[in-house]
C-alpha cells in the first residue's frame, strides 16, 4: 500500500517510494509496476499525474482526480506560488549556503535553465577508508529548486562535485560503492521532503510532508556527526 499523506474531492498527496517509476514511458519496457497504477487501484479512482519524481528519488508526489485540477496544478508548479524542498546526503563538505544558476540537459538532451538554491543542514564523517583518505566526509543538505528540470538537483549537485550518495547516473562511483557494499545501502539519498501551495479551489495553505524512507536512519546510525 502506498502511504497517502492528504486526500479530499480533487487531489491527493502520496509519500512515493524509492525505485519505482511514476507512470508508464517510452523508456520503461519491461516494467510492470507504476506509482499511477498502484494508486488507481488502491483508491478506486482514475488518477491525473501533476508532477513526477525521478524513479529512484523519493517523498511528496501530488495528483488530481480529474483534469481540470490536474492543469491547474501543473500549471502553479514551476512558479512562486509552489514551495519544493527536497533534502539530500551528498559527498564532502557543503558551504553553509550556495544558490545555483547552471542550464542542464533534459531527457531529450535540450539544453535549459535551471536554479536550485541550497542549505547545508549539517555533517557527517563516516570512519571508512576512501581513495587515500582515512574517513569519508558527507553533508546533509537542503535544496529547493526554483525550476523544474529534469534531474535538476542531481545535476546541480553532480556540477557542484558533492554528488548524492547513491546516484548511479550523476553519482561517485567509489562514494556509492561504500554504501552498496559496506553499508548495504543502495536507493539513492534525495527525498521530496515538503511542498506547499495554496489549493486550487478553497485558497488553503496545504503543507506536505513526506517521511524520510528506512535507509536514511541506516546511514544516520553509522555516522559521527562534525561540529
Amino acid at each position: 500500500m502506498l502511504e497517502i499523506i492528504y486526500s479530499d474531492q480533487f487531489l491527493i498527496c502520496i509519500n512515493k517510494p524509492n525505485d519505482i517509476l511514476v507512470h508508464r514511458t517510452t523508456l520503461s519496457v519491461g516494467e510492470t509496476e507504476f506509482i499511477v497504477q498502484k494508486l488507481r487501484d488502491q483508491t478506486g479512482k482514475y488518477i491525473y499525474p501533476v508532477h513526477r519524481l525521478d524513479r529512484p528519488t523519493s517523498g511528496v508526489l501530488v495528483f488530481a482526480f480529474d483534469s481540470k485540477t490536474a492543469a491547474l496544478l501543473s500549471s502553479m508548479l514551476n512558479t512562486s506560488l509552489v514551495t519544493k524542498t527536497y533534502i539530500a546526503l551528498v559527498r564532502g563538505w557543503f558551504p553553509e549556503e550556495r544558490l545555483l544558476d547552471y542550464p542542464v540537459k533534459n531527457e531529450r538532451g535540450t539544453i535549459k535553465e535551471a536554479i536550485t538554491s541550497f542549505r547545508n543542514i549539517t555533517h557527517f564523517i563516516l570512519n571508512i577508508p576512501v581513495g587515500n583518505f582515512p574517513s569519508a566526509r558527507y553533508s546533509l543538505i537542503e535544496c529547493k529548486p526554483q525550476t523544474g528540470r529534469w534531474h535538476q538537483i542531481r545535476q546541480h549537485l553532480a556540477h557542484l562535485r558533492h554528488y548524492i550518495i547513491n546516484d548511479r547516473v550523476h553519482g561517485d562511483g567509489k562514494h556509492n560503492n561504500i554504501f552498496k557494499h559496506q553499508l548495504n545501502i543502495e536507493p539513492l539519498f534525495l527525498h521530496a521532503l515538503k511542498m506547499e501551495f495554496k489549493h486550487p479551489y478553497t485558497n488553503e495553505t496545504l503543507i506536505f510532508k513526506a517521511d524520510l524512507p528506512p535507509h536514511w536512519q541506516t546511514a544516520f546510525d553509522r555516522f559521527s556527526v562534525s561540529e
